[in-house]
Protein backbone atom coordinates (compact mmCIF):
# COMPACT_ATOMS: atom_id res chain seq x y z
CA UNK A 1 0.00 0.00 0.00
CA UNK A 2 2.68 2.52 0.80
CA UNK A 3 4.36 2.05 -2.37
CA UNK A 4 1.72 4.04 -3.93
CA UNK A 5 1.97 6.91 -1.65
CA UNK A 6 5.56 7.34 -2.65
CA UNK A 7 4.58 10.76 -4.35
CA UNK A 8 2.79 11.74 -1.85
CA UNK A 9 5.27 11.33 1.08
CA UNK A 10 7.69 13.37 -0.72
CA UNK A 11 9.38 16.28 0.97
CA UNK A 12 8.48 19.28 -0.59
CA UNK A 13 10.83 21.03 -2.59
CA UNK A 14 12.31 24.46 -1.10
CA UNK A 15 12.41 28.11 -2.61
CA UNK A 16 13.80 31.19 -1.14
CA UNK A 17 11.41 34.75 -1.31
CA UNK A 18 12.13 38.27 -1.17
CA UNK A 19 8.84 40.21 -0.55
CA UNK A 20 8.62 43.95 -1.36
CA UNK A 21 6.10 46.17 -0.21
CA UNK A 22 4.82 49.38 -1.36
CA UNK A 23 5.75 52.56 0.21
CA UNK A 24 7.04 55.65 -3.25
CA UNK A 25 10.28 57.14 -2.18
CA UNK A 26 11.27 54.75 0.66
CA UNK A 27 11.20 51.65 -1.87
CA UNK A 28 14.99 53.86 -1.80
CA UNK A 29 15.45 51.42 1.68
CA UNK A 30 14.69 48.47 -0.44
CA UNK A 31 17.30 49.01 -2.82
CA UNK A 32 19.50 49.18 -0.26
CA UNK A 33 18.63 45.93 1.21
CA UNK A 34 18.78 44.21 -1.91
CA UNK A 35 22.15 45.52 -2.21
CA UNK A 36 23.48 43.39 0.74
CA UNK A 37 21.53 40.37 0.33
CA UNK A 38 23.02 39.97 -2.86
CA UNK A 39 26.56 40.56 -1.72
CA UNK A 40 25.97 37.56 0.96
CA UNK A 41 25.26 35.84 -2.17
CA UNK A 42 21.11 35.08 -1.26
CA UNK A 43 19.85 33.73 -3.96
CA UNK A 44 15.84 33.93 -4.83
CA UNK A 45 13.76 31.80 -6.82
CA UNK A 46 10.86 34.50 -6.33
CA UNK A 47 10.58 38.14 -5.91
CA UNK A 48 7.04 39.60 -5.47
CA UNK A 49 6.49 42.93 -4.58
CA UNK A 50 2.96 45.90 -4.82
CA UNK A 51 3.91 49.44 -5.92
CA UNK A 52 7.56 50.75 -5.78
CA UNK A 53 8.44 47.33 -4.19
CA UNK A 54 6.89 45.99 -8.19
CA UNK A 55 8.81 47.93 -9.57
CA UNK A 56 12.26 46.81 -7.29
CA UNK A 57 11.13 43.27 -8.05
CA UNK A 58 11.24 43.99 -11.85
CA UNK A 59 14.31 45.79 -12.05
CA UNK A 60 15.93 42.27 -9.89
CA UNK A 61 14.48 40.10 -12.41
CA UNK A 62 14.97 41.93 -15.18
CA UNK A 63 18.96 42.59 -14.82
CA UNK A 64 19.95 40.16 -17.46
CA UNK A 65 23.79 40.83 -15.97
CA UNK A 66 22.88 39.40 -12.43
CA UNK A 67 26.20 40.14 -11.01
CA UNK A 68 25.61 43.93 -11.54
CA UNK A 69 22.24 43.80 -10.44
CA UNK A 70 22.47 45.59 -7.20
CA UNK A 71 24.49 48.12 -8.74
CA UNK A 72 21.50 48.63 -11.59
CA UNK A 73 19.03 49.03 -8.86
CA UNK A 74 21.18 52.13 -7.15
CA UNK A 75 21.32 53.24 -10.60
CA UNK A 76 17.91 53.29 -10.98
CA UNK A 77 17.17 55.26 -7.97
CA UNK A 78 19.86 57.84 -8.51
CA UNK A 79 17.84 58.64 -11.51
CA UNK A 80 14.88 58.98 -9.45
CA UNK A 81 16.09 61.25 -7.26
CA UNK A 82 15.78 65.01 -7.77
CA UNK A 83 18.46 67.62 -7.35
CA UNK A 84 16.00 70.61 -7.40
CA UNK A 85 15.90 70.60 -3.32
CA UNK A 86 19.14 72.07 -1.84
CA UNK A 87 20.98 69.49 -0.19
CA UNK A 88 21.98 71.84 2.38
CA UNK A 89 18.73 72.11 3.86
CA UNK A 90 17.85 70.37 7.02
CA UNK A 91 16.30 67.33 6.65
CA UNK A 92 12.47 67.96 8.23
CA UNK A 93 12.90 71.49 5.99
CA UNK A 94 14.27 69.54 3.20
CA UNK A 95 11.33 66.70 2.91
CA UNK A 96 8.64 69.62 3.31
CA UNK A 97 10.67 71.66 -0.12
CA UNK A 98 10.81 68.65 -2.15
CA UNK A 99 7.09 66.99 -1.32
CA UNK A 100 6.04 70.41 -2.01
CA UNK A 101 7.90 70.12 -5.30
CA UNK A 102 6.66 67.18 -6.50
CA UNK A 103 2.74 68.37 -5.66
CA UNK A 104 3.36 71.54 -7.93
CA UNK A 105 5.48 70.57 -10.58
CA UNK A 106 5.64 66.46 -10.53
CA UNK A 107 9.02 65.23 -10.36
CA UNK A 108 10.78 64.75 -13.22
CA UNK A 109 11.75 60.32 -13.72
CA UNK A 110 8.74 59.94 -11.45
CA UNK A 111 5.46 62.01 -12.04
CA UNK A 112 4.23 65.23 -14.62
CA UNK A 113 1.07 67.01 -13.34
CA UNK A 114 -1.55 66.16 -16.22
CA UNK A 115 -3.24 69.24 -17.92
CA UNK A 116 -0.43 70.76 -17.80
CA UNK A 117 -1.14 72.72 -14.43
CA UNK A 118 1.56 73.75 -12.24
CA UNK A 119 -1.45 72.82 -9.36
CA UNK A 120 -2.64 70.19 -10.64
CA UNK A 121 -5.03 69.71 -7.41
CA UNK A 122 -6.75 73.13 -8.00
CA UNK A 123 -8.73 70.24 -10.60
CA UNK A 124 -8.88 67.77 -7.88
CA UNK A 125 -12.55 67.94 -7.69
CA UNK A 126 -13.28 67.65 -11.34
CA UNK A 127 -10.49 64.81 -12.54
CA UNK A 128 -10.49 61.66 -11.66
CA UNK A 129 -6.52 61.36 -11.36
CA UNK A 130 -3.97 64.75 -11.30
CA UNK A 131 -0.33 63.15 -12.20
CA UNK A 132 0.91 61.20 -15.34
CA UNK A 133 2.77 58.44 -14.29
CA UNK A 134 4.73 58.15 -17.78
CA UNK A 135 8.02 59.30 -16.68
CA UNK A 136 8.43 56.12 -14.30
CA UNK A 137 7.42 53.84 -16.91
CA UNK A 138 10.30 55.48 -19.39
CA UNK A 139 12.60 55.40 -16.81
CA UNK A 140 11.78 51.74 -15.98
CA UNK A 141 11.78 50.70 -19.24
CA UNK A 142 16.02 51.76 -19.31
CA UNK A 143 16.70 49.13 -16.38
CA UNK A 144 14.20 45.97 -17.17
CA UNK A 145 14.95 43.70 -20.00
CA UNK A 146 11.63 41.68 -20.43
CA UNK A 147 12.73 39.54 -22.90
CA UNK A 148 15.72 37.92 -20.09
CA UNK A 149 12.81 38.16 -17.49
CA UNK A 150 10.16 35.62 -19.51
CA UNK A 151 12.74 33.54 -20.06
CA UNK A 152 13.64 31.01 -17.88
CA UNK A 153 15.78 32.73 -15.74
CA UNK A 154 15.52 30.80 -12.50
CA UNK A 155 13.73 33.81 -10.86
CA UNK A 156 9.73 33.86 -11.02
CA UNK A 157 7.99 37.77 -10.84
CA UNK A 158 4.81 38.64 -9.41
CA UNK A 159 3.12 41.40 -9.41
CA UNK A 160 0.38 42.95 -7.70
CA UNK A 161 -2.64 45.14 -8.55
CA UNK A 162 -6.34 45.85 -7.80
CA UNK A 163 -8.74 46.19 -10.15
CA UNK A 164 -11.06 49.22 -9.36
CA UNK A 165 -14.56 48.17 -10.51
CA UNK A 166 -14.22 44.55 -9.18
CA UNK A 167 -12.26 45.45 -5.89
CA UNK A 168 -10.87 42.14 -6.75
CA UNK A 169 -7.08 41.60 -6.20
CA UNK A 170 -4.76 41.19 -8.90
CA UNK A 171 -1.43 38.84 -9.34
CA UNK A 172 0.55 39.28 -12.87
CA UNK A 173 2.55 35.92 -12.27
CA UNK A 174 6.20 35.37 -14.78
CA UNK A 175 5.05 31.76 -14.62
CA UNK A 176 1.80 32.24 -16.50
CA UNK A 177 2.07 35.73 -17.82
CA UNK A 178 4.36 37.25 -20.27
CA UNK A 179 4.86 39.92 -18.44
CA UNK A 180 5.53 43.45 -20.10
CA UNK A 181 5.93 47.43 -18.94
CA UNK A 182 2.41 47.77 -18.19
CA UNK A 183 1.70 44.94 -15.91
CA UNK A 184 4.34 46.78 -13.60
CA UNK A 185 2.69 50.33 -14.18
CA UNK A 186 -0.79 48.43 -13.17
CA UNK A 187 1.04 48.39 -9.37
CA UNK A 188 1.52 52.30 -9.53
CA UNK A 189 -1.32 54.03 -10.17
CA UNK A 190 -2.10 55.28 -6.07
CA UNK A 191 -5.21 57.54 -5.77
CA UNK A 192 -4.17 59.11 -2.75
CA UNK A 193 -1.98 60.98 -4.67
CA UNK A 194 -3.63 61.39 -7.96
CA UNK A 195 -1.87 59.13 -9.94
CA UNK A 196 -3.67 57.81 -12.80
CA UNK A 197 -4.72 54.20 -13.57
CA UNK A 198 -3.46 51.37 -15.71
CA UNK A 199 -5.72 49.68 -18.14
CA UNK A 200 -4.03 45.93 -18.64
CA UNK A 201 -6.09 43.33 -20.18
CA UNK A 202 -9.40 44.44 -20.09
CA UNK A 203 -8.91 45.81 -16.47
CA UNK A 204 -8.80 49.26 -14.74
CA UNK A 205 -6.55 48.71 -12.01
CA UNK A 206 -4.83 50.51 -9.21
CA UNK A 207 -1.94 50.36 -7.00
CA UNK A 208 -1.82 46.79 -5.09
CA UNK A 209 -1.00 48.50 -1.87
CA UNK A 210 -5.17 48.44 -1.29
CA UNK A 211 -5.50 45.14 -1.19
CA UNK A 212 -2.23 44.16 0.56
CA UNK A 213 1.00 46.04 0.78
CA UNK A 214 2.53 43.07 2.43
CA UNK A 215 1.83 40.28 -0.93
CA UNK A 216 3.21 37.60 1.46
CA UNK A 217 0.04 35.67 1.17
CA UNK A 218 -0.17 35.89 -2.21
CA UNK A 219 3.45 34.76 -2.99
CA UNK A 220 2.20 31.64 -0.98
CA UNK A 221 -1.16 30.77 -2.91
CA UNK A 222 0.81 30.94 -5.64
CA UNK A 223 3.42 28.53 -4.80
CA UNK A 224 1.58 25.82 -2.63
CA UNK A 225 3.88 23.14 -2.92
CA UNK A 226 6.86 24.65 -1.93
CA UNK A 227 8.47 25.23 1.81
CA UNK A 228 9.65 28.92 1.85
CA UNK A 229 12.43 30.98 3.32
CA UNK A 230 11.12 34.42 3.21
CA UNK A 231 12.93 37.40 3.04
CA UNK A 232 10.24 40.59 3.90
CA UNK A 233 11.62 44.18 3.78
CA UNK A 234 9.23 46.20 5.63
CA UNK A 235 9.05 49.97 5.02
CA UNK A 236 6.98 51.23 7.74
CA UNK A 237 7.02 50.88 11.22
CA UNK A 238 4.74 48.28 12.94
CA UNK A 239 5.35 49.97 16.09
CA UNK A 240 6.02 53.53 17.62
CA UNK A 241 6.71 54.53 21.80
CA UNK A 242 5.63 58.48 21.35
CA UNK A 243 1.69 59.03 20.31
CA UNK A 244 0.83 62.06 18.04
CA UNK A 245 0.94 65.69 19.40
CA UNK A 246 -0.68 66.86 16.55
CA UNK A 247 -3.06 66.22 13.41
CA UNK A 248 -0.09 65.38 10.74
CA UNK A 249 1.64 62.98 13.50
CA UNK A 250 -1.94 61.24 13.94
CA UNK A 251 -2.28 60.89 9.85
CA UNK A 252 1.60 59.74 9.87
CA UNK A 253 0.70 57.23 12.12
CA UNK A 254 -2.22 55.75 11.04
CA UNK A 255 -0.91 55.62 7.80
CA UNK A 256 1.96 53.71 9.04
CA UNK A 257 -0.25 51.29 10.57
CA UNK A 258 -2.62 50.64 7.54
CA UNK A 259 0.37 49.92 5.28
CA UNK A 260 3.07 48.23 8.00
CA UNK A 261 3.57 44.45 7.63
CA UNK A 262 0.73 42.00 9.17
CA UNK A 263 1.89 38.79 8.62
CA UNK A 264 2.73 37.62 11.96
CA UNK A 265 -0.86 35.97 12.09
CA UNK A 266 0.47 34.25 8.95
CA UNK A 267 3.56 32.93 10.10
CA UNK A 268 2.12 31.81 13.49
CA UNK A 269 -0.74 29.94 11.18
CA UNK A 270 1.79 28.27 9.16
CA UNK A 271 3.81 27.02 12.21
CA UNK A 272 0.58 25.42 13.83
CA UNK A 273 -0.26 24.02 10.49
CA UNK A 274 3.10 22.47 9.65
CA UNK A 275 2.15 20.67 13.33
CA UNK A 276 -0.65 19.42 11.87
CA UNK A 277 0.86 18.07 8.77
CA UNK A 278 3.40 16.11 10.42
CA UNK A 279 0.50 14.61 12.88
CA UNK A 280 -1.30 13.75 9.50
CA UNK A 281 2.21 12.30 7.82
CA UNK A 282 2.34 10.08 10.88
CA UNK A 283 -0.81 8.86 11.36
CA UNK A 284 -1.27 8.49 7.84
CA UNK A 285 1.89 5.85 7.95
CA UNK A 286 0.60 3.99 10.69
CA UNK A 287 -2.76 3.38 9.02
CA UNK A 288 -1.23 2.34 6.01
CA UNK A 289 0.92 -0.22 7.60
CA UNK A 290 -1.81 -1.49 9.78
CA UNK A 291 -3.52 -4.54 9.34
CA UNK A 292 -7.38 -3.01 8.66
CA UNK A 293 -10.56 -4.69 8.28
CA UNK A 294 -12.07 -4.60 4.60
CA UNK A 295 -14.79 -1.80 5.59
CA UNK A 296 -11.69 0.50 7.20
CA UNK A 297 -9.38 -0.11 4.26
CA UNK A 298 -12.11 1.57 2.19
CA UNK A 299 -12.65 4.49 4.56
CA UNK A 300 -8.69 5.39 4.46
CA UNK A 301 -8.56 4.44 0.57
CA UNK A 302 -11.62 7.53 0.43
CA UNK A 303 -9.32 9.90 2.27
CA UNK A 304 -6.21 9.93 0.23
CA UNK A 305 -7.29 12.03 -2.39
CA UNK A 306 -8.35 14.58 0.27
CA UNK A 307 -5.07 13.62 1.67
CA UNK A 308 -3.17 14.22 -1.18
CA UNK A 309 -4.50 17.91 -1.57
CA UNK A 310 -3.87 18.95 1.62
CA UNK A 311 -0.24 17.56 2.18
CA UNK A 312 0.95 16.82 -2.12
CA UNK A 313 -0.96 20.22 -3.33
CA UNK A 314 -0.80 22.93 -0.51
CA UNK A 315 0.95 21.54 2.26
CA UNK A 316 4.14 23.98 1.67
CA UNK A 317 5.18 25.78 5.19
CA UNK A 318 6.77 28.86 5.98
CA UNK A 319 10.88 27.52 7.16
CA UNK A 320 12.39 30.55 7.85
CA UNK A 321 11.40 34.47 8.12
CA UNK A 322 14.03 37.23 7.96
CA UNK A 323 12.23 40.48 8.43
CA UNK A 324 14.63 43.85 7.29
CA UNK A 325 12.47 46.90 8.97
CA UNK A 326 12.73 50.02 8.25
CA UNK A 327 12.53 52.34 11.69
CA UNK A 328 11.98 56.36 11.81
CA UNK A 329 12.12 59.08 14.06
CA UNK A 330 10.20 61.51 12.41
CA UNK A 331 6.58 62.08 11.84
CA UNK A 332 6.57 63.62 8.18
CA UNK A 333 3.31 62.28 6.62
CA UNK A 334 4.29 62.89 3.32
CA UNK A 335 7.61 61.48 3.66
CA UNK A 336 7.43 58.92 1.14
CA UNK A 337 7.18 61.58 -1.72
CA UNK A 338 10.44 62.70 -1.00
CA UNK A 339 11.99 62.16 -3.90
CA UNK A 340 15.42 64.49 -3.07
CA UNK A 341 19.09 63.32 -3.95
CA UNK A 342 20.08 63.34 -0.52
CA UNK A 343 16.90 61.37 0.96
CA UNK A 344 17.03 58.80 -1.63
CA UNK A 345 20.76 58.10 -0.72
CA UNK A 346 20.15 58.24 3.10
CA UNK A 347 17.32 55.75 2.69
CA UNK A 348 19.29 53.62 0.36
CA UNK A 349 22.14 53.42 3.23
CA UNK A 350 19.34 52.88 6.40
CA UNK A 351 18.36 49.79 4.21
CA UNK A 352 22.29 48.47 3.64
CA UNK A 353 22.69 48.93 7.47
CA UNK A 354 19.56 47.65 8.37
CA UNK A 355 19.94 44.73 6.27
CA UNK A 356 23.26 43.63 7.77
CA UNK A 357 22.05 43.83 10.94
CA UNK A 358 19.25 41.82 10.43
CA UNK A 359 21.21 39.25 8.97
CA UNK A 360 24.15 39.19 11.33
CA UNK A 361 21.00 38.94 14.20
CA UNK A 362 19.35 35.44 12.17
CA UNK A 363 23.27 33.99 11.94
CA UNK A 364 23.08 34.36 15.58
CA UNK A 365 20.14 32.53 16.28
CA UNK A 366 21.40 29.76 13.60
CA UNK A 367 24.01 29.00 15.78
Amino acid sequence: MMENNQNIEKPHKLETMLVLQGGGSLGAYECGVFSVLHKNNIKFDMVIGTSIGAVNASIIAGTKNQDNVSERLEEFWDELSESITPEFLPENMRTYQSVLNSMLFGSTNVVKPYFGFPNPWMLAGSKPFLYDNTPLKNTLKKYVNFDFLNKENGLRLLVTAVNIQTGKPIVFDSDKTKIDIDHIMSSTGYPFYGINWTKKDGMYLWDGSLMSNTPFREAVNASPKKDKIVYLVSLFPKSHDILPQNMEESWHRARDIIYSDKTDHNIMMSKVFSRYLTLLKEMYVILGKAKLDENSKQKFQNLKPEYAKLVAKRGAIIKDMIKIERTEDSHFFLEDADFSKKTIRQLVHDGKNDAVKALAIHHKKLV
